[in-house]
């Protein structure tokens, strides 16, 4: 065993020395080392924040839906189901508005991830690629399309009377990935809905998607960074509140609700903070 041990370094070292040689490309490591650098300052309060995630969060590590297990699962994109719990009438133009402006609200987390055109700390994906595959009502008459672009739920409601998607589909619902009773199959399954209900005031959010008012949703749909929902998304991806406390040097940043309208520097690394510490069930 030892002799064959022996010569299976050697040729480990042989491989290694050819493919360090110049002119010749090396592949990605397996398991990439930890690549954790934030501002100086952001350091204590980053360890802060860990600690408190770690000593609150009744099962931080066997938790498997948060958004990163989602896009993980999907190989690099995210399926959305939109809950238009409302009677306003929806055409196909603000229907569109809607999903232009979820992809790119969306998106602006997912560029926090990103450092020079390449993913942060293993990070293995540049862009998200964000899918609305379906549309929950209680009357079909509320959406005025005909065409066939996404699927419609009409009269499908929850326990409390909300218009939703198929559990069939739901990730939610679906933890191991089985789609077989959705209609459309794994490809049409949603990870996460946006939840817009007319009337609702403020926002919640988790890794079944994110909740605020229909009104104000579609009032901010030009707006930069509609920040209610931004900060929704930051839970989806495990981030906390900040209700009665405040890390070192912290004043005003997304996830300190009132506190600032879009992604701060310190909201930056403490997702990439999030990713650092359960990057590893991925093999990464």
């Amino acid at each position: 065993m030892r002799s064959f041990l022996a010569r299976l370094a050697t040729v480990l070292a042989a491989l290694a020395a050819l493919v360090a040689a110049p002119g010749v490309a090396t592949a990605a490591p397996s398991r990439a080392a930890d690549d954790w650098n934030p501002p100086t300052n952001l350091v204590q309060p980053l360890g802060e924040v860990w600690n408190h995630v770690e000593s609150t969060y009744p099962d931080l590590h066997g938790f498997r839906n948060y958004g990163w297990d989602q896009v993980m699962a999907n190989r690099g994109s995210v399926n959305y189901c939109v809950r238009w719990e409302s009677d306003a009438p929806v055409s196909a133009a603000l229907r569109d508005q809607i999903h232009a402006a979820l992809k790119k609200q969306f998106a602006k987390w997912m560029a926090a991830m990103v450092e020079n055109g390449t993913g942060h700390n293993a990070w293995p994906y540049t862009n998200v690629p964000v899918n609305i595959v379906g549309w929950a009502v209680k009357n079909r008459s509320t959406l005025q399309w005909t065409d066939n672009s996404v699927d419609i739920y009409a009269g499908n409601l929850d326990g409390e009377g909300a218009p939703q998607c198929s559990p069939d589909c739901g990730r939610f619902f679906h933890q191991d990935g089985d789609y077989s009773r959705c209609p459309g199959g794994a490809a049409r399954h949603y990870d996460q809905s946006l939840w817009l209900t007319k009337g609702f005031q403020g926002g919640a959010g988790g890794d079944w998607g994110q909740h605020m008012g229909q009104e104000y949703f579609t009032g901010a749909l030009n707006q930069e960074n509609i920040h209610i929902y931004l900060h929704e998304v930051g839970h989806t991806f495990g981030l906390d509140d900040f209700y009665d406390w405040t890390p070192t040097g912290q004043c005003c940043f997304l996830m300190k609700a009132g506190s600032a309208t879009q992604i701060t520097e310190f909201d930056k690394w403490m997702l990439r903070d999030f990713w650092r510490h359960v990057k590893s069930r991925y093999g990464l």
